[in-house]
């Protein structure tokens, strides 16, 4: 017998009104040629078209006169090739160059989905039974490149759910690049992003084995002024954007939740951040953490990458290396087990894989945890999000695609202090999409990157067709007994 399943009479739709302003470049000379065209407008005619541009695009974004200036900087070389000294622009000649170099991106103009949800750190002022969630989305705009982004939420005593509306104003972080870099692991995944090996040797023999970006940057520089190869000069380029997936990235204290969007920053991400997988990490002296895993795509390649914030404002990003640190679907444990970390991966598309490591950024000796076994999952299996511990084992929502590439929610429970020892898994899919569900940006997808328990129930957000969102419930002392059952057992 099925088990019974409550879906939430909640969706979270794409919003095309959410719109950030970014950088708009067509080249050195057509840069030039606008540049020299706006230079020779008169001081009033300059006034005449920025001041009306401030006020329209000011009810869009929190502080475009500091957005329009930072994107007339970075074109400031070819500011001063035109002849003109950029420290002589007025302000409104500045604004003016920078409007013509920014345009606007929808970030959810084409779907919302794949949720992870975990508790706000924030809990002041609840009553009995109420939880303050945080919900991250995969947010996808033109040209199919995904960003993260997210909504807070409160759940009541009887765990209906109420997503807060979004603020009126979108925010990117600031970049802070002050990684220190390991040499070895830094080379090592260079050379996994099929970078030139000679190019490497080279910068191998000329870096410490701790460095950072400045130093990587100089070297970098020097390089490529020594050669005519634009090949290799781009080759270089590529080992500056592979220092481009470690950094820090800062929100303003003035923004909402709401507000923050995680944007793809370095060139090995500039086809989309995807499926973060959201969790909140006790580590062994009682502190939290979070963590979320993500998947880098740069239209060729995969790079699986970790977040971690105590405050989701301030974030540390880095790629993470090893044998087991290959294609999607990693998901971190919520603590330690015997001492060790542990990540569950999908490494070859098909099976879901355990790991444990000393260190959360090195994952290797994949061994196999699951493999398709009902006609449901036969291409293939993989995690929902990480793993949720209970009295009786971890609860491990799965994915699992069957047929017409359907993908459907299954669930597992693992061995608590063994947890490459699976006790049952469901003969039946948890949730399949509906008549309702199955229309969207591609057609017969459920998917799901983070669950919770709350109230004796366990919450699953998931994406329809990545479309849109919605959320089910399931009683968990029901879902753990059938787990148990010996139709389930293992």
């Amino acid at each position: 017998m099925r088990l019974s399943i409550e879906r939430k009479p909640v969706k979270v739709y794409p919003d095309p009104k959410r719109v950030i302003a970014r950088f708009f470049y067509n080249g050195d000379d057509r840069a030039k040629d606008v540049i020299r065209h706006v230079i020779a407008l008169s001081e009033k005619e300059v006034f005449s078209i920025i001041s009306p541009l401030l006020q329209e695009y000011s009810k869009r974004h929190r502080n475009i006169t500091k957005i329009l200036n930072k994107h007339c900087k970075k074109i400031r070389s070819c500011i001063e090739e035109c002849g003109i000294d950029y420290d002589t622009l007025d302000k409104y000649q500045k604004l003016l160059i920078g409007s013509y170099f920014t345009h606007e991106y929808s970030i959810e103009s084409a779907a919302f989905f794949n949720p992870s949800i975990i508790e706000d750190p924030d809990q002041t002022d609840l009553v009995s039974g109420e939880k303050r969630v945080i919900i991250s989305f995969r947010a996808v705009g033109e040209g199919h490149i995904s960003s993260v982004v997210f909504r807070r939420a409160l759940i009541d005593k009887h765990n209906n759910i109420k997503v807060i509306e979004a603020g009126d104003y979108i925010d990117e972080a600031e970049v802070i690049k002050n990684a220190v870099y390991n040499k070895k692991l830094f080379l090592k995944k260079a050379a996994d992003a099929n970078i030139n090996a000679l190019v490497l040797d080279e910068i191998d023999g000329r870096l410490q084995d701790k460095f950072d970006y400045s130093v990587l940057r100089r070297l970098v520089i020097d390089s490529q002024n020594l050669t005519d190869d634009d090949m290799k000069k781009l080759e270089y380029d590529k080992v500056l954007w592979l220092s481009d997936t470690y950094h820090e990235i800062s929100f303003s204290r003035d923004t909402d939740i709401s507000d923050r969007i995680i944007f793809p920053i370095s060139e090995f991400e500039r086809k989309g951040i995807e499926d973060a997988r959201f969790v909140r990490f006790t580590k062994e002296d009682g502190s939290i953490i979070y963590y979320a895993t993500y998947t880098a795509y740069d239209g060729a390649m995969i790079m699986p990458k970790l977040l971690q914030t105590t405050d989701f404002y301030d974030f540390k990003v880095s790629p993470l290396h090893g044998a087991g640190a290959r294609n999607k679907n990693l998901a971190l444990f919520p603590r330690k087990i015997n001492g060790k970390y542990v990540m569950m991966s999908r490494i070859d598309g098909v099976n879901n894989y355990l790991m444990y490591s000393d260190k959360i950024t090195i994952w290797d000796n994949p061994v196999i945890l699951q493999q398709p076994k009902f006609t449901w999952e036969f291409i293939q299996i993989g995690n929902c999000g990480s793993p949720i511990e209970t009295e009786d084992g971890w609860l491990v929502i799965t994915h699992g695609v069957g047929p017409m590439r359907r993908y459907v929610l299954g669930v597992s429970l693992l061995d608590l202090d063994d947890p490459s020892k699976e006790i049952g898994r469901l003969l039946e899919p948890l949730l399949i999409p509906n008549d309702d569900e199955r229309e969207g940006y591609v057609p017969n997808v459920l998917y799901s990157c983070g669950s919770i328990i709350h109230n004796n129930e366990l919450i699953i957000p998931y994406g329809l067709s990545d479309y849109c969102s919605s959320f089910a419930t399931v009683k968990l002392d029901e879902l753990l007994s059938k787990l148990k059952s010996q139709d389930c057992s293992l």
